[in-house]
């Protein structure tokens, strides 16, 4: 299409020469790249090039004049609001006489389609300098807009994408100051925009020093590819990183770097997890390792070779039979298949097998191995050692056992303990009611008195043997030792235990060596021992029985036999006779007498003297053998004193005072000291105690120790700050016998120390 001349009789009206003048202008602008046309005063055109059409996308008809008004097209200003024609540059530069360039319009052609062109009108001129039209030229930049459109679409795409991405990225300028942080960077820190944008990198780096190095680095061109760094975040933690950095440069001035920063802090934390794991499964004592479901062992660690004795050489890639007994192995199918079924099994315990032969106790725990499919390949064991476990349970259940039993025997021996106290008592009652009964029969009476004093020494005898055990097995017994000599113990002994020998018609042999041996003995724990043996025989022989005593020297030891034609011993019960409440038959016991701790009393005190004692029988109804060996002195000493025997208490009227809180106690004590001759007062507390004295002035107070208001203790203290209690005789009496009760007493200025029941031999010596 060429450009168009439009003649008309409105153009007629033109100044034909300056139309002419200019012909050869508009044959060039026929030949622009850009579209041309040009309006008369009235914005009619009368011009127009080829390129003109193809920006307007149709051709001015020529008979309509309306087609040919420059308003006939639709304008558009670049944001898409119309322009009219009274607003279009050409109708603006025909009203100002004036230049109207670099406009960007869009003109929509009549299929719709918009076009991007840049727009420059200028007024057209004659001579005189009269306006005569307008001259638009029209560049298309369609192409040029739309690139632009679709990079800053890009632009913004890539602006969303590294705002958004996933990973941390910002730039920092040559100065070290932040220019940028995408999102994922400042999340990753939890710092806002403001606070991390504008300020130096080494403010957030824990380990400053670093910046400078990274710095150089990219100033010399280096790019950097997995830096190890560590930030510093808001709430003060530490993240560390790795980043990714190189520069942008603009010839060679450093413009920014450009910087993507990965947060490793979790892989850290699994690798310094996985590192402290793999640390403590070396270091563990048990044994972790870990096999295929067909058994083969993958990993064993140094727990494992301590234990088994293989080396991880000599064990991985080897069967796991390698440390599991022949006998056992049908059960480690057993295990392979349930860890197939994903099951874990916790301490289960079998035995295993170590390198030099040992069995081993174990304990193991079988976890499943799976891949990340979830599909089990594999197990993990840890196997703790349990034989030491085992033994020490083991010897629990027999010692818990042997305390059961201990405890049953215990309870046996209380119930007869409470039947061996009440016998003696009901016939200490039944002798007082006889008392009151007959008082005027004076051999009833006393006949009750052999009897009631018979008992009392049997309920004494009870509670002394009840005492020695107590302190034997706390180790507070203590022996009084002196050369004694061995004739001497026996006699004692057989004095003490001929009432219940002759109350049993037992007829009674002793035998003693033609020469004297001497012991470095206790002579009352020996006779003691002796005695219980007597006693013992003559419990458990039926009556009118026999029983031997033989006392005599053997490969220079002593050696004392007791032996009777009893009820014997069931071999059964031979290894336990001596043990603490043994019972060999509750019965029999019943009917003799006794707390089966007797015995027991025997081969402590014998083994104290540093000798033993044995019991032999051939059986029930065979009668019984006890045998005691104990070290002679090594050479002759002269033979002590004999023991003194008490006296019958002769009273010459001495002031005794006798204080008590048990009144039954102190008046019944005040009334057999009368009996005995002695002037006598009782008071029931210490401070009474005390005032008593002072009134009364005794040569003998017998004082309790434990009463209230004033204790004997201090009531003796008392007394002895006193000008006239200096040079009187107090004894303690009292319930409590130990050595430390006896240090205690001569502490608090006691002169003796006499232990319930007193009787009046104790007392008269204390006079002496």
């Amino acid at each position: 299409m060429t450009g168009g001349n439009l003649n008309d009789p409105i153009t007629s009206s033109l100044d034909t020469a300056l139309w002419q003048s200019e012909e050869q202008y508009r044959r060039l602008l026929d030949g622009l790249p850009a579209g041309a046309y040009t309006c008369d005063t009235n914005g009619l055109i009368t011009y127009y090039n080829r390129e003109a059409v193809r920006l307007w996308g149709r051709e001015p008809r020529l008979n309509d004049l309306t087609d040919r008004y420059c308003g006939s097209f639709k304008l558009f200003a670049i944001d898409g609001t119309p322009i009219s024609h009274d607003q279009c540059w050409m109708a603006l530069a025909l009203r100002d006489n004036a230049n109207y360039t670099g406009r960007q319009i869009i003109v929509e052609r009549p299929d719709g389609e918009r076009r991007f062109a840049m727009a420059h009108a200028s007024p057209i001129r004659g001579k005189a300098g009269q306006i005569l039209g307008a001259i638009n030229i029209l560049v298309d930049i369609t192409d040029r807009v739309r690139a632009e459109d679709a990079l800053r679409r890009k632009e913004a795409e890539l602006t969303d994408f590294v705002e958004t991405a996933p990973v941390g990225m910002h730039w920092v300028g040559p100065d070290g100051n932040i220019m940028w942080a995408n999102r994922a960077e400042l999340e990753m820190l939890g710092y806002r925009r403001e606070e991390y944008v504008g300020r130096n990198i080494a403010d957030f780096h824990a380990d400053p020093p670093v910046i400078d190095d990274i710095l150089c680095r990219l100033k010399n061109r280096e790019q950097l590819r997995s830096y190890a760094a560590r930030l510093r975040c808001r709430d003060g933690s530490i993240k560390n990183v790795l980043i990714d950095s190189s520069v942008l440069w603009d010839g060679d001035r450093f413009v920014h770097t450009r910087c993507l920063t990965r947060d490793v802090t979790a892989q850290k934390r699994a690798e310094a997890a996985q590192a402290r794991l793999a640390a403590i499964v070396e270091s563990s004592d048990d044994a972790i390792l870990s096999k295929t479901l067909d058994g083969v062992i993958r990993s064993w660690n140094a727990g494992a070779e301590r234990l088994f004795g293989y080396t991880a050489g000599e064990a991985i890639g080897q069967s796991v039979a390698l440390i599991i007994p022949p006998d056992r192995l049908d059960e480690e199918r057993k295990i392979l298949d349930r860890l197939r079924g994903g099951e874990r099994m916790d301490h289960f315990e079998t035995v295993r097998v170590a390198k030099d032969g040992r069995r081993l106790d174990m304990s193991l725990t079988v976890s499943p191995v799976r891949d990340d499919g979830g599909h089990v390949i594999g197990a993990s064991t840890i196997a703790r050692d349990v034989t030491e476990r085992k033994r020490l349970e083991n010897e629990l259940r027999m010692r818990a056992e042997q305390l059961a039993e201990a405890d049953r025997r215990k309870d046996g021996f209380l119930a007869l303990l409470a039947h061996e106290l009440r016998n003696p008592l009901a016939p200490i009652r039944n002798g007082l009611e006889v008392l009151k009964l007959a008082d005027g029969d004076a051999r009833r009476r006393a006949a009750v008195r052999g009897m009631m004093e018979r008992q009392l020494t049997h309920l004494v005898r009870l509670v002394d043997d009840l005492l020695d055990v107590s302190r034997i097995n706390r180790g507070k017994l203590e022996l009084r030792r002196s050369c004694v000599r061995l004739a001497d113990a026996v006699s004692s002994a057989v004095e003490t235990a001929r009432p219940l020998i002759d109350a049993g018609g037992h007829a009674l042999a002793v035998t003693l060596p033609g020469e004297p041996i001497q012991l470095n003995a206790d002579l009352t724990r020996l006779a003691q021992v002796i005695s219980n043996l007597l006693t013992n025989s003559a419990k458990y022989t039926p009556p009118g029985g026999r029983i031997w005593l033989t006392a005599e020297a053997e490969d220079g030891a002593a050696v004392i036999t007791v032996r009777d034609d009893g009820i014997g011993i069931p071999a059964e019960a031979l290894p336990r006779i001596f043990d603490m409440f043994s019972q060999v038959d509750r019965s029999i016991e019943h009917s003799a007498g006794g707390l089966g701790i007797g015995l027991a009393l025997v081969r402590s005190l014998v083994e104290m003297h540093g000798g033993t004692v044995t019991a032999a029988s051939d059986g029930e109804g065979k009668g019984s053998t006890f045998r005691i060996t104990l070290p002679v002195l090594s050479s002759r000493t002269d033979s002590p004193d004999p023991v003194e025997q008490g006296q019958r208490w002769q009273g010459i009227g001495r002031r005794v005072l006798v204080v008590d809180d048990n009144r039954d106690g102190a008046e019944s004590m005040a009334l057999m000291l009368e009996l005995a001759g002695e002037n006598v007062r009782t008071a029931h507390d210490g401070m009474a105690a005390v005032a008593t004295a002072e009134e009364f002035r005794p040569e003998l107070i017998l004082m309790d120790v434990g009463m209230p208001r004033m204790n004997g203790y201090e009531a003796a203290q008392r007394i002895r700050e006193t000008s006239w209690g200096r040079g009187v005789r107090i004894v303690a009496m009292t319930g409590w016998g130990q050595e430390g009760d006896r240090e205690r007493s001569r502490a608090a200025g006691f002169d003796g120390h006499l232990v319930k029941p007193v009787n009046l031999s104790d007392m008269e010596k204390m006079l002496k």
